[in-house]
């Protein structure tokens, strides 16, 4: 039996509750209306009536995302947990330490329009995917009842570079890896250029490759760590479960790889990309990208990155009708949405194609 009091502009609820022969009410104030309070005293009845115990002391957001991180992001790469602690970040300057029990819908959206003043979209959509994670889990704990990330609307006022801005087409990428043979005898950056192209990895899985990792019998790769390129600690986990993975590579590719481990001797490390001269101990990725921007303004093509030669060879992949299920393993994407989503351009295209490949099929197969 629930009762109610209005206590000086907003209303509060009382829950009757019998806990060991012992009157233990439930309370709870600060409801603008008598209605809002009726309708969460119903809930809580119903919980009671359940069998479940409501949720009574306050969790503040930013301590539940912490300790959020520390029980379900542990098997994650340094990179990607420091992603997690930049958006933790975040939620302790916006939020404070106000409850995750007192966060509106409103309020939520009210911050992503804020966040998404100064920031791309894109970054915006990543924070909003770390937090709902972790509010939904907080649902299925029964600490919150509401999901206020549901349904909210992700803005962003710097505009990203779009994905299908940072490949090279076909033709650019046929000149670029003939290019970058012809310069492999000039430093080891370029067997770097060489990987990334025609495998897809992440520039830290490539560093963190060893030549145990090279199996020239099979002509696979074992993907199961990277290096901390940014901190320089050493080897660390793979950004997640699906990342750790084998692909199979070109003859010529790996043919290169084997006469340069034969023709120099191993570090300590066993590392594929060792810099001796680098704190470090590998090849930087600033360093890289300087020699691919350099070489691409030499063959007159627009400058990508690193990890513009991974989406090349995604959309290279697909655009010779590759299967995206087989182009989402390779890459080590978590999910097969994560590759919709990053070549949406490249699926619409291809969309067309198969439309027209679909009306001409059965038309030649009509004998009339």
């Amino acid at each position: 039996m629930a009762s109610f009091s209005k206590r000086g502009k907003t209303w509060q609820y009382t829950v009757s509750r019998m806990v060991n022969g012992k009157a233990q009410p439930i309370r709870k104030s600060g409801f603008r209306t008598k209605k809002e309070a009726q309708v969460a005293a119903s809930e809580i009845e119903e919980d009671l009536r359940k069998g479940i115990v409501p949720t009574l002391k306050k969790e503040p957001f930013d301590q539940y995302f912490k300790d959020w991180i520390g029980v379900y992001k542990t098997n994650i790469s340094e990179i990607t947990l420091k992603r997690y602690q930049d958006t933790l970040q975040t939620i302790q300057e916006s939020f404070g330490g106000k409850p995750i029990q007192d966060i509106s819908k409103r309020e939520y959206q009210a911050f992503l329009n804020e966040y998404g003043k100064t920031h791309a979209k894109e970054t915006s959509r990543k924070l909003n995917v770390h937090i709902r994670a972790c509010v939904r889990e907080a649902i299925d704990e029964g600490i919150i009842r509401v999901d206020f990330t549901r349904d909210v609307v992700v803005t962003g006022s710097v505009e990203a570079k779009r994905p299908e801005e940072k490949h090279l087409n076909y033709f650019e990428s046929k000149r670029v890896m003939n290019e970058i043979y012809n310069r492999l005898d000039r430093s080891l950056v370029y067997y770097l250029l060489l990987l990334g192209l025609t495998s897809g990895m992440r520039f830290a899985e490539m560093i963190g490759l060893t030549r145990k990792d090279f199996n020239f019998t099979s002509g696979e790769i074992t993907i199961n760590k990277t290096w901390d390129y940014k901190t320089g600690k050493g080897f660390t986990k793979t950004k997640n479960d699906p990342s750790n993975r084998i692909i199979k590579m070109d003859g010529k590719t790996m043919g290169k790889f084997q006469a340069l481990f034969e023709a120099t001797p191993p570090n300590i490390e066993g590392l594929v990309f060792f810099s001796p001269h680098n704190a470090r101990k590998v090849l930087t990725n600033e360093n890289a990208n300087k020699i691919l921007r350099g070489l691409l303004k030499e063959l007159n093509i627009d400058p990508i990155t690193i990890h513009g030669l991974r989406h090349t060879h995604a959309s290279v992949l697909l655009y010779r009708k590759v299967s995206i299920y087989y182009v989402s393993e390779r890459l080590g994407h978590s999910t097969i949405d994560t590759t919709l989503r990053h070549y949406a351009h490249v699926i619409k295209e291809l969309r067309e194609e198969d439309t027209k490949t679909a009306v001409d099929t059965f038309e030649q197969m009509a004998n009339v």
